[in-house]
């Protein structure tokens, strides 16, 4: 089952961010977020589209320049090169997820290991981005009413909303929403009562939690 688009999604990626993902100027693995918020996010998706057009536009009026050597060649084998296939839902090598629940078009071709236990109502997945394998991308499922240590981050992390809900002290976030936490950012993910929560995640650095069990856990799962 493919994802559908969400009606009321709350939190999206700012501007800089869409921008940058539509210029192909993303980490992987934040690329793999927000294309997975475009999914089922109408408002983002349309973002995106204007903004790609946008890009071409100015492509168009730049100034004429002297063309590299390898300009021509290059063009031609681009002309040559077969046409990308369109991302499919993925199948296998991915956990299973609760009923209703769908993975991204966007992980298609994505691998991740089993549900790992990591404490109480806790489970962790690790996933491997083809394009990117050194990409710090993981999947976390934590069940209804189960919590977090409190954290913040030595650079960013990025979480894509695929199932029930959380609140962090800062802001309730459901099915379909997208969040970036930074250095600023000392947070303590709640899940709601009454459903697990399982989330997409990337990190650029680490994420700083205290205490020392759970840095050590952090550690070990390579949070």
């Amino acid at each position: 089952m493919s994802p559908m688009m969400t009606p009321d999604v709350q939190h999206h990626p700012a501007d800089d961010l869409l921008l940058a993902q539509a210029g192909g100027q993303l980490p992987m693995g934040a690329a793999l977020l927000v294309a997975s918020h475009a999914e089922v996010c109408a408002q983002c998706a349309e973002r995106l589209r204007q903004l790609q057009a946008l890009g071409g536009v100015l492509l168009e009026e730049l100034p004429a320049a002297s063309m590299q050597p390898d300009a021509l060649a290059r063009a031609l084998a681009a002309i040559d090169a077969p046409a990308p296939v369109a991302a499919k839902p993925p199948a296998r090598g991915l956990p299973p997820l609760p009923a209703g629940a769908s993975w991204p078009r966007a992980m298609a071709g994505c691998t991740a290991t089993r549900w790992r236990w990591i404490g109480p109502g806790m489970y962790f997945s690790r996933v491997q981005v083809p394009a990117d394998p050194a990409a710090n991308v993981f999947l976390l499922r934590i069940g209804a009413g189960k919590y977090l240590p409190r954290h913040s981050h030595s650079d960013w992390e990025m979480t894509q909303i695929l199932h029930g809900s959380f609140h962090d002290g800062r802001a309730h976030f459901g099915p379909g929403d997208f969040d970036v936490a930074d250095g600023e950012v000392h947070h303590q993910p709640v899940v709601q009562a009454g459903s697990e929560c399982i989330c997409l995640a990337a990190v650029q650095g680490r994420v700083l939690f205290e205490g020392f069990i759970a840095r050590r856990l952090g550690a070990l799962v390579g949070m």
